[in-house]
């Protein structure tokens, strides 16, 4: 068990982790709070150096930079958390966004738990929640995915695992690779779902195109992916639900989980999408198909 009480006195005087949200295009996005936090911290610790000086620079912010990214987290992140514990307060920051969402932040995140460092937000902007709330799709239960895969086999085997889910999916994706995830999504998905894909988020060119899988592909087919996206999908449709109901019913318990691994799952997965199909405890599915 791991309370903490993130402004109250640390018995041990050990320094605390900010993870502080920057902009994603708008500087007018910088909250006062986050500015006045990086200006009053030890160390400033970005996944790129030379993108958060220029953010630092627009601020008038002095605090000391180092490096966090992904090829040195390994090296560094042990370093900071000594930094942490000898009393040092340090500020982490991402290229944009909020910090430790599809970044190597969450590592650090994790060794200042184990090492008993406060772990305190500072909210800020978010492209996935912000392309959500224009996107006009539901709102009230969504799942975020992240990047997808960017080999076509495990690609295929995410998007086949997402398909019964019902409630909106939110995806991050690059210019190079949006049409090859979209094509992807036709081939398992309904192309009729509706989707809203966001660029250039609180930029001079943000967009939205809202249409179905099959429109905004067209559109990506006719003008050039431009920027970073983000997709906002509709979760399962009627129509879908019920034809990934029909195609199993017939199957036994084990014939179900056989039908996944032949597409190349291992078998702990597949038993977790045939209990998805079913509708039922992936537990329960196990012990079943260890009684027969």
């Amino acid at each position: 068990m791991n309370i903490q009480k993130s402004y109250q006195q640390n018995e041990e005087a050990a320094g605390k982790l900010y993870l502080v949200g920057t902009p994603i295009g708008n500087l007018e996005d910088m909250t006062f709070r986050a500015v006045r936090i990086l200006k009053e911290v030890q160390w400033i610790a970005a996944e790129d150096t030379r993108q958060t000086r220029k953010l630092l620079t627009h601020f008038d912010i002095s605090t000391r930079l180092v490096s966090y990214h992904e090829h040195n987290k390994h090296a560094s992140g042990p370093e900071l958390i000594r930094i942490l514990q000898s009393g040092d307060d340090i500020a982490l920051v991402s290229d944009a966004g909020l910090p430790a969402i599809c970044d190597p932040g969450a590592d650090l995140v994790r060794q200042a738990i184990a090492a008993g460092i406060d772990v305190i937000p500072i909210p800020g902007a978010n492209a996935a929640l912000s392309a959500l709330i224009v996107s006009g799709l539901p709102t009230d239960r969504f799942t975020f995915a992240g990047f997808l895969p960017r080999d076509k086999k495990p690609l295929m085997q995410e998007l086949q695992a997402l398909q019964p889910v019902k409630e909106t999916l939110l995806f991050y994706e690059s210019p190079h690779r949006i049409v090859k995830t979209l094509e992807a999504m036709l081939e398992v998905w309904n192309p009729e779902r509706q989707m809203c894909l966001m660029r250039e988020l609180t930029k001079k060119y943000e967009e939205a195109a809202r249409g179905t899988i099959q429109e905004c592909l067209d559109l990506l087919k006719e003008v050039p992916p431009q920027g970073e996206y983000v997709i906002v999908v509709e979760g399962s449709t009627a129509s879908e639900s019920g034809d990934s109901a029909s195609w199993w019913e017939a199957f036994s318990l084990e014939e179900h989980v056989e039908h996944y691994t032949t597409q190349g799952v291992d078998r702990k997965e597949a038993i977790k999408r045939a209990a998805a199909d079913r509708q039922m405890p992936k537990r329960e599915l196990y012990n079943l198909l260890h009684r027969q």
